[in-house]
């Protein structure tokens, strides 16, 4: 452990707080998180935290989940800036303008969008449990499904339903290259292609697993397989070589860096230790939502948390 990390978890127990960090965080922030995972388990996790702060190093949405769910704690992040591509392409006037056209429609929003977003949603829902949120929804009732336009593809092919979809898309999970894949594949034959379904529908396709950060962790995990292609963000092969320490992983190729081999957020990685240590240590920058926002935010947060 280095001397910045030590000093963080000294810090951290000064205050009374948590650390909850996504899997897609740098290594060295995972290592001294008090809860790594993805975002249906950290907005779960958020709920329970008894500690007076909680300092999220993700992305801003999710800090502002773990606000609308947890409103009397203070909740920082490291960088203000660790923002989403999803979340920035659905801004809330536009979607208000975007329902108007479909005023019968249930509002099905993915977890990856912002508060405001939110308040305009009947239900939440994260890769996790997508499907299972949509299942819940009567088969007459037309919805529709924002802002992953390739999550919703997924989603469509495997629930049947005709759903109407907002045209976002992560720009992370859109950089991985077929051609490269396939060629990767055929140097590793006995691999096991995994991939996220926020990819594009021609991944999804040739992929063995399509799940959810943690759904593709515990099928690593429990896979008789020996080697992985794994099409998502980069920051996951640190949780999933821990965990299989003997199984080779390989980061799926990207269209356009040949310099890595992988697929990188940069906003995830906006996030460093240092940064997490200044904000716990100056209680800044604080997400700040108001009443209103937070209590009608809440409500598609919770029907989605009764669910599972």
């Amino acid at each position: 452990m280095t001397e910045l990390q030590q000093s963080i978890l000294t810090l951290k127990k000064k205050k009374n707080a948590v650390i909850l960090a996504h899997y897609y965080q740098e290594k060295g922030i995972q290592e001294i998180a008090d809860f790594v995972g993805d975002s249906l388990q950290l907005s779960q996790k958020a709920a329970t935290v008894d500690a007076d702060i909680i300092v999220f190093a993700g992305v801003y949405f999710m800090a502002e989940t773990a606000k609308i769910v947890n409103p009397t704690k203070k909740v920082l992040v490291p960088d203000l800036k660790a923002g989403c591509s999803l979340a920035d392409g659905c801004p809330p006037d536009a979607f208000k303008a975007f329902l108007a056209q479909y005023p019968n429609h249930k509002v099905v929003t993915y977890i990856n969008c912002t508060a405001e977003i939110k308040t305009l949603t009947d239900i939440v829902c994260t890769s996790s449990n997508a499907k299972r949120v949509i299942d819940t929804i009567p088969l007459d009732q037309p919805i529709i499904f924002a802002p992953d336009k390739n999550l919703g593809k997924y989603l469509i092919a495997e629930t049947g339903r005709d759903m109407v979809l907002w045209e976002g898309s992560c720009i992370v999970h859109e950089a991985f290259s077929l051609e490269k894949l396939v060629e990767l594949y055929k140097l590793n034959p006995t691999a096991k292609i995994v991939a996220h379904p926020e990819s594009e529908t021609h991944i999804l396709q040739v992929a063995h697993y399509v799940g959810s950060t943690s759904g593709m962790l515990n099928y690593v995990k429990a896979s008789e397989a020996q080697e992985f292609i794994v099409a998502t963000e980069a920051g996951i092969l640190h949780q999933m070589q821990f965990e299989n320490p003997a199984k080779t992983l390989i980061p799926a190729p990207s269209k356009e860096d040949n310099t890595c081999a992988c697929s990188e957020c940069a906003f995830m990685k906006i996030n460093t230790l240092q940064k997490l240590y200044d904000c716990l240590l100056s209680e800044q920058p604080e997400v700040l939502l108001s009443e209103e926002v937070i209590e009608k935010a809440l409500i598609p947060i919770e029907r989605m948390l009764a669910i599972n």
